[in-house]
């Protein structure tokens, strides 16, 4: 087996949120006071890490835990409308049928988290890591091996953006880049993430050889 556990971001990696996302920026941006986009060229952000998203709308570090929960909150309100990626309750079963342990760390809630997927998806994952600052899952996933009792060498964090693999850097994970998420898989290339995924079939290969 490639990887015996196979931690997972949640937002961009397992739901489509990006819809949502880009709907409900401008609101929190004339909430909280940074500036706002246009939604037609939010695509063309999408190569931007999120210190530069932050440093481009303006929004200071400090302002950043406030407009995290009002999204979350918001998401919470609208949860009917994000769904999981085309395949991904698919690709999860394949994983745990193959003895793969899977978890979450996310700086989304776990309420969230655990409405998308459902309960038969919910019930795939071993340990939640949820509600932490997106520059602060270090730990979190730290914690995730503590809990299964794995290594590092057999973990792979699977997200979205330069954050999440920085933060599997720092805890010694192998990083998996997937190119259907808020970031480009060209930006995320960048970092030489250790595997790549260019779509959720290929999800499959964390239990390969």
């Amino acid at each position: 087996m490639k990887y015996r556990l196979a931690i997972f971001d949640f937002d961009g990696t397992l739901a489509d949120s990006f819809p949502f996302f880009t709907a409900t920026f401008n609101e929190l941006a004339d909430k909280h006071g940074f500036a706002r986009i246009d939604p037609a060229t939010a695509p063309s952000l999408r190569g931007h890490s999120p210190r530069q998203m932050m440093s481009h709308v303006g929004l200071p570090a400090w302002k950043l835990p406030f407009v995290a929960k009002d999204f979350i909150t918001r998401m919470g309100e609208s949860i009917h409308t994000i769904r999981p990626f085309d395949g991904v309750d698919a690709a999860l079963a394949q994983l745990s049928d193959a003895g793969v342990a899977l978890a979450v760390v996310s700086s989304n809630a776990y309420d969230n988290v655990s409405r998308v997927l459902g309960p038969a998806t919910t019930q795939l994952f071993r340990h939640f890591e949820c509600g932490m600052s997106m520059f602060g899952k270090t730990a979190s996933l730290r914690s995730v091996l503590k809990k299964t009792g794995m290594t590092a060498s057999e973990a792979i964090y699977v997200g979205d953006q330069s954050v999440d693999l920085q933060a599997a850097r720092k805890a010694g994970i192998a990083f998996g880049a997937v190119a259907w998420g808020y970031a480009t898989i060209e930006s995320l290339r960048e970092h030489a993430p250790e595997e790549e995924f260019a779509s959720v079939a290929d999800l499959a290969a964390i239990a390969g050889g």
